[in-house]
């Protein structure tokens, strides 16, 4: 079984590439470790077709986002001959817990967004 769920927070913006006919939107989590140490961990991510333009659309750097997906590895040589190996989430499901904060025509208030991703 290969499931994964994450809570934490965007620690980059929201980048969107086109994946051959497709198009995916990458980002890192930061997801608190619970540790004595505290700390934690940065988690890449990635979100396929409409759920990652909607991820795009809404997500910025500091937002609070829940993760639902699977891990996949990929590895390859890099220019010097160097292995590489690289762990991503992939994304079936985004819930965004906290989104971009809008100012409202009362002078200036601040009002949260809230939505989710299915």
């Amino acid at each position: 079984m290969n499931n994964i769920s994450v809570i934490g927070n965007l620690a980059t913006d929201v980048e969107v590439r086109e994946a051959g006919e497709k198009q995916v939107s990458k980002f890192l989590v930061a997801v608190d470790r619970y540790a004595k140490d505290g700390g934690a961990d940065f988690i890449s991510v990635s979100a396929w077709d409409r759920q990652g333009e909607l991820c795009a659309q809404y997500l910025s750097k500091g937002r609070r986002v829940a993760i639902e997906g699977y891990v996949r590895t990929h590895s390859w040589e890099d220019e010097q001959g160097k292995r590489r190996r690289d762990v991503e989430i992939v994304a079936r499901r985004v819930e965004f817990l906290s989104g971009p904060r809008e100012e409202s025509s009362n002078g200036g208030e601040v009002v949260p967004f809230e939505a989710a991703v299915a």
